[in-house]
């Protein structure tokens, strides 16, 4: 081979490799875990407290009390505030396009601070809470595009700064406050106390001017000092982890009925899991439950606006 034959055959391989690094895509990051995901998004939450009875507004698991037996866990709620510890419940479920996060908040009474000789306005175990949409945009954990709460039978709509989403069928209802921990902005959410209806924060103190901040930890669980506690560490169950809250969907120790959790103080069998929470005048095309078991569907109804946005799941516990 002449020089000149091997300088062009070289430089036509240089090239070559020169173009392939050119063109060769970026390494996609790995997809976060749920966990991970979950407890990137999780919200800095504002729980409001009654002077009157300040742990009854603790959060806790359905199990606080080592066991799933919810007929008894309004009795139980205040025999050792030590067990009263700092949890979450989330899910996770995704598209070609988001992920959608419902986070749940449970407490062991739904109370007034009045009697309620006819059982009227209190029940035995409480959960509300929210869910968010997250956009996958290349990122590791994705964009936050909007978030819907639960407040007993009504959901409130809210987006934060940025997003293109508009109203829908649903009115916006208000505009989704973040809360920097360590650097990292976190949606921020307020619950009532005593009934503990669940909206966004608003940038407010808490009424009566006394409360606790819970905030994400991936290792801690704590209970409040006091009923004006302002930081406080939780940490996330799994709603779909083994022996847990969906896994024991159709165990009659602790549900009543589909969605329903078993209480006999107050209203009988009055408080609902994610897959039994309803608005009750979204229409009959979102029916019971459907916040977390198409929770694509109902923010495709709820918001205008969403660019691509897909409705297939490529991944759906609720319906595995």
């Amino acid at each position: 081979m002449t020089l000149l034959r091997r300088l062009t055959a070289t430089g036509s391989a240089l090239l070559t490799g020169a173009a392939l690094i050119m063109v060769s895509p970026t390494p996609a990051a790995a997809a976060p875990t749920d966990a991970a995901l979950a407890l990137r998004w999780a919200p800095v939450h504002y729980q409001d407290t009654d002077s009157s009875d300040y742990d009854a507004d603790y959060l806790s698991t359905i199990d606080y009390d080592a066991e799933w037996d919810t007929l008894n866990n309004w009795e139980h709620q205040d025999d050792n505030l030590a067990r009263l510890t700092g949890w979450m419940y989330y899910s996770v479920v995704e598209t070609s396009t988001h992920w959608f996060l419902v986070y749940a908040y449970y407490h062991p009474r739904d109370w007034e601070d009045f009697p309620d000789p006819f059982e009227l306005f209190t029940h035995e175990n409480d959960m509300e809470g929210m869910l968010l949409t997250v956009r996958k945009d290349g990122s590791e954990f994705g964009a936050l595009e909007a978030m819907v709460t639960v407040a007993h039978d009504n959901f409130y709509s809210y987006l934060p700064a940025g997003s293109p989403y508009t109203a829908g069928r649903e009115s916006v209802d208000g505009t989704l406050i973040v809360q920097n921990v360590g650097g990292v902005p976190h949606p921020a959410t307020f619950q009532e106390a005593k009934g503990h209806g669940a909206f966004g924060w608003n940038g407010a103190n808490f009424p009566g001017s006394d409360g606790v901040v819970y905030f994400p930890s991936a290792t801690a669980a704590e209970v409040p000092s006091s009923g004006n506690d302002r930081s406080v560490a939780y940490r996330l169950a799994d709603t779909f982890a083994a022996g847990g809250m969906w896994a024991r969907r159709s165990d009659p120790v602790t549900y009543a009925s589909f969605g329903t959790f078993r209480g006999d103080n107050g209203a009988d069998n009055s408080a609902n899991a994610p897959w039994g929470w309803d608005d009750h005048d979204d229409g009959g095309d979102i029916p019971r439950g459907l916040l977390a078991t198409d929770p694509a569907y109902l923010v495709s109804v709820y918001f205008a606006n969403r660019g691509s946005f897909s409705l297939t799941y490529t991944r759906n516990g609720f319906r595995a």
